[in-house]
């Protein structure tokens, strides 16, 4: 699969690490001299957080190409993503151009936070919006607006790499989520003007409040809490009258002087400015990998969580019987590394652990196994240390059977570097099989157990 992504800014290179990280070939056309830099510094910022996200690997990266010429861009394109700059002059140009060189059955997406898809084919072109949020490549939620065929067709991709698409029902300018930053963004611009509180202060207002909570629940559902038991008619009923008192000043706009500019920007460079923008990128990433993990690891997964969680069920390989069994791909998230820079011993448990598990699905004792009451507890680990392993860093797991009789299962297990193969850990872990219901043990499944048994077997050929 070949995406073609037009015009590579923060958004345009967003969309190039989202594709090409999830194995699809990725052209890039950009006039702008430094285009190719500014996307590298992107995709650096990508390789290390994305990944982070899943317990197995992601594909292996697609091919990445630059070019000068639209048409050896869009040749042969599944996808092809418009992220010029917002002016509607701008982007009908570059669309009568895709109109004559892009194939006719690639989806054409336009990353546009504000026009319409009426206004972007006025002039024939055949495009649909499908409107990303920074960090594309992290964040899951893109906005699709426009022909219901084309929507559906670009939902199914969306979905295959990793994201969430929201229909929108019918076509308005700024679709759905960014009117709502329109209405917040207009509130703070009158808070600083009046001198109610600074640009920092306004941040901590959200990200120390109601920002949790929406990450998790969004609005309705918060509210609907917030109701208590009677639920969301009775949030209605207590809340319902402040709607008519003059609290914001949604409806009016300060004035956009050049002194509110200069009051804001000089707030904001006191706030953050001891940072570069690649820093405070590389510290958003770090925050949203380990708040998406968290939003993942509940139950079926929370909010964006269970978009991963979905995404990664199509990720993990199919495993047949091989000497010895690879039960990890993946990569190191950041918030396993601990104040030394690399990996927290205790996540090192946590590998051989997921490792185990991984071979128990492999030989039937899968989660439905689990839930009719029986499966294998780890009884002793003897992990040894070899190496350091960083944040970032691509491992794999080689598993052993190397005792399989009965209620007994021993294995062997190698954590190595997958760029060199350097041993980073070995595990020797031994486990009995558990009634869940007695807490004791007892055999497994007949047909469990005949699975341990030839694995041990083969093992035990294939390391003579």
């Amino acid at each position: 699969m070949k995406a073609a992504i037009i015009g590579g800014g923060v958004i345009g290179g967003g969309w190039a690490a989202r594709f090409l990280l999830n194995g699809w070939d990725v052209a890039v056309f950009d006039p702008d001299p430094e285009a190719e830099r500014k996307i590298g510094e992107v995709l650096t910022n990508a390789r290390r957080a994305l990944p982070g996200l899943y317990e197995t690997a992601l594909p292996a990266e697609g091919k990445l190409t630059y070019h000068d010429d639209l048409a050896q861009a869009v040749a042969g394109a599944d996808w092809v993503q418009e992220s010029v700059p917002e002016r509607l002059d701008l982007k009908h140009k570059v669309f009568a151009d895709l109109m004559r060189l892009a194939p006719e059955t690639a989806i054409i997406g336009s990353s546009t936070s504000g026009f319409k898809p009426s206004e972007l084919n006025e002039k024939g072109a055949r495009a649909i919006v499908a409107h990303p949020f920074n960090p594309v490549y992290l964040l899951p939620l893109i906005e699709l607006v426009g022909d219901e065929g084309t929507c559906t067709r670009a939902a199914d991709i969306l979905q295959s790499i990793g994201m969430f698409p929201l229909k929108v029902r019918k076509e308005i300018d700024a679709h759905i989520a960014d009117r709502f930053l329109e209405a917040v963004w207009r509130e703070a611009l009158w808070l600083v003007k009046d001198g109610i509180a600074t640009t920092e202060e306004i941040d901590d207002a959200i990200r120390m409040g109601f920002g949790l909570r929406w990450a998790q629940m969004g609005l309705f559902e918060t509210y609907r809490v917030a109701g208590g038991e009677a639920g969301m008619k009775h949030f209605m009923a207590q809340f319902g009258p402040c709607l008519t008192w003059p609290w914001t000043k949604l409806m009016d706009v300060p004035e956009f002087t050049d002194e509110l500019v200069d009051l804001i920007a000089g707030q904001s460079d006191a706030q953050s400015g001891h940072m570069s923008i690649r820093e405070l990128e590389r510290l958003r990433d770090d925050n949203l990998v380990s708040m998406l993990r968290a939003l993942k690891a509940r139950g079926p997964g929370s909010g964006a969580g269970r978009v991963i969680r979905e995404h990664e069920a199509d990720l993990w390989p199919a495993m047949t019987d091989t000497v010895p069994l690879r039960t990890v791909t993946r990569d190191v998230p950041v918030d396993w590394t601990d104040y030394n820079g690399h990996m927290n011993e205790g996540r090192y448990g946590q590998v051989f652990s997921d490792a185990a598990d991984r071979l128990m699905a492999h030989v039937g004792a899968d989660a439905d196994y689990i839930a009719s009451g029986l499966s294998y507890f780890t009884a002793e680990t003897n992990i040894r240390y070899i190496d350091e392993c960083h944040a970032g860093e691509a491992v794999y797991v080689d598993t052993t059977v190397t005792l399989g009789e009965g209620k007994k299962l021993r294995l062997w297990h190698e954590m190595r570097r997958a760029k060199n193969g350097g041993l980073l850990a070995t595990c020797d872990q031994f486990l009995l099989h558990v009634d869940l219901t007695t807490r004791k043990s007892c055999p497994p499944r007949a047909d469990v157990e005949a699975r341990v048994e030839a694995l041990a077997a083969l093992h035990a050929k294939g390391a003579t």
